[in-house]
């Protein structure tokens, strides 16, 4: 009974649901009969019952871990009974009993508790099935009623227009009357007449007039409603954080998602970076002009994907508590969200990509209901001094500018600096580097013929003090040696002079040319 009874948070004042979720618990606990429980308060299994059940057990499990096991296993068993039970809104039963099981794993692992893990995983399997049943069926009947309810506005519609015909047809046969009548003023008879005709002629323009405003604005044949949701994923759209490219527009996506029949009118919008960043504060002033919320991310993992999760799980939530949300819009190019997409189509919801056309992933667009494509940003280009480019230097094209400037930028690095001269640095990291500082720097390279990475660096490295090590596994330092005899000047070296040699460093050898 302590298992049980414990349950009750401590300074919390009892109420209704919390006694009833006890009584479940005791009943449960003591092999008593649930479900006459369960049939007396059909209207407190709800997904609040759920909320309350993860809490109070998660707190029982962190505060008790001594009594954890033996909890776990009354609420597995309560939530079978709850699972089963037919009465009531079966959506909110089937979520009650996940509710339990997920929370049941916290303690029963596979590892500590296999049986009841392995209890649990087939359970689960089986509910997460219903409740793909009932979604499905649950989009199925709000798209038939939707067909039947602009069946009838269809209908209605006609209606009106036939009855706003004969209206007109009505009035011209009345103007022709009163016409007449009006001809024929002499007699009494006459101008009672047309008394009566006005007066019916007025009542009639009133009411084609009703017709008309009921016609063409209350009937509409599409509903408009706030059912999409977006959500940018601004590292990518920056293409890095190294060096972010800003050069794009948030307003003209926008625009594009608004475009397409799929979307109604913009309900959420959250954008994901971290904001304490001030290289993206040129970004703020237009995310509040479009009424983007700022989603800050502390990456504290230094990895790439922390943005990634937090929007995934944004996206889960709203998905499962805001049913008016039927269209999901995901700013990113980034092949991990392919399994989230699929997810959302779980859900019945409708999913739009929406990316640059380099850095769509191929998988994730096949997934979408509708992929926009976005131009590229201009890359951002580094200033490099005019004396470092001489107009007799080979480096005539801009990758080769800029991948010498990074090269040479490696010596005012004092720890790379000792490895070009000790060791050398291996082509992986300095492709690594290559990329860290150059936007774009795949495509560009291969744009201007460089597939392999070995070639570009033989023909930026021509000339300078940076060669390749013997086997084109590294980078090395050359150093120049000027060679001279009895006190005599000394010449620069440049290929010619007998006198001049230069000496490759390696760890282990030393190799002259």
């Amino acid at each position: 009974m302590y298992i049980v009874r414990d349950l009750a948070m401590p300074n919390e004042a009892a109420n209704q649901e919390q006694d009833f979720l006890i009584e479940l618990l005791k009943a449960t606990y003591q092999n008593q009969e649930v479900y006459p429980i369960l049939q007396q308060n059909l209207n407190k299994l709800n997904g609040d019952l759920a909320l309350k059940l993860r809490k109070r057990v998660s707190d029982r499990f962190a505060k008790e871990p001594a009594i954890a096991i033996n909890l776990a296993r009354v609420i597995i068993k309560l939530s079978t009974i709850i699972q089963e039970f037919e009465q009531g809104n079966l959506a909110s039963n089937l979520e009650i009993a996940i509710a339990g099981y997920e929370t049941v794993l916290q303690v029963c692992t596979r590892e500590a508790s296999p049986k009841e893990w392995d209890v649990v995983q087939q359970a689960l399997i089986t509910a997460y099935q219903q409740r793909q049943l009932i979604v499905s069926r649950t989009i199925g009947e709000l798209r038939e009623q939707t067909i039947q309810t602009q069946t009838q506005i269809n209908t209605l519609t006609e209606q009106l227009q036939e009855e706003l015909q004969q209206a007109k047809l009505q009035v011209n046969d009345l103007k022709t009357t009163i016409t007449q009548l009006k001809q024929e003023e002499g007699n009494s008879e006459s101008k009672i007449n047309l008394t009566s005709l006005i007066a019916e002629f007025k009542e009639l323009k009133q009411r084609q007039s009703r017709v008309e405003q009921f016609t063409t604005i209350n009937i509409s044949p599409k509903t408009e409603q706030f059912n999409t949701a977006i959500f940018y994923d601004i590292e990518n759209l920056t293409m890095g954080r190294n060096n972010p490219n800003l050069n794009f527009s948030l307003k003209e996506i926008q625009t594009n998602l608004e475009n397409t029949t799929l979307v109604n009118k913009i309900a959420i919008q959250c954008a994901y970076a971290d904001w304490s960043d001030s290289r993206l504060k040129p970004l703020k002033n237009e995310i509040q002009e479009l009424g983007i919320e700022a989603i800050q991310i502390f990456d504290y993992s230094h990895k790439r994907n922390a943005a990634d999760m937090q929007l995934a799980i944004d996206i889960m939530e709203l998905a499962q508590s805001r049913p008016t949300l039927q269209v999901f819009v995901i700013v990113s190019g980034d092949g991990a969200f392919a399994a989230l997409a699929k997810k959302l189509h779980e859900y019945g919801k409708t999913v739009i990509g929406c990316a640059y056309e380099v850095q769509i992933n191929r998988i994730f667009k096949s997934v979408c209901d509708c992929f926009i494509t976005i131009p590229a940003p201009q890359p951002k280009r580094k200033e490099i001094p005019i004396n470092e480019v001489i107009s007799e230097s080979p480096l005539n094209d801009d990758i080769l500018v800029v991948t010498n400037k990074v090269l040479q930028d490696l010596k005012n690095n004092f720890e790379q600096l000792s490895q070009l001269k000790e060791g050398g640095i291996i082509l992986p990291k300095i492709h690594t580097i290559l990329k860290d500082n150059i936007p774009n720097f795949e495509q560009e390279r291969e744009k201007h013929g460089y597939r392999l990475l070995k070639n570009l660096l033989k023909k930026v490295i021509e000339g300078t003090d940076i060669c390749l090590s013997s086997d084109n596994n590294k980078l090395i330092l050359r150093e120049t040696l000027t060679l001279g005899s009895n006190g005599s000047s000394n010449r620069t070296l440049n290929g010619s002079s007998p006198y001049l040699r230069s000496r490759v460093l390696t760890t282990n050898s030393v190799n002259l040319s």
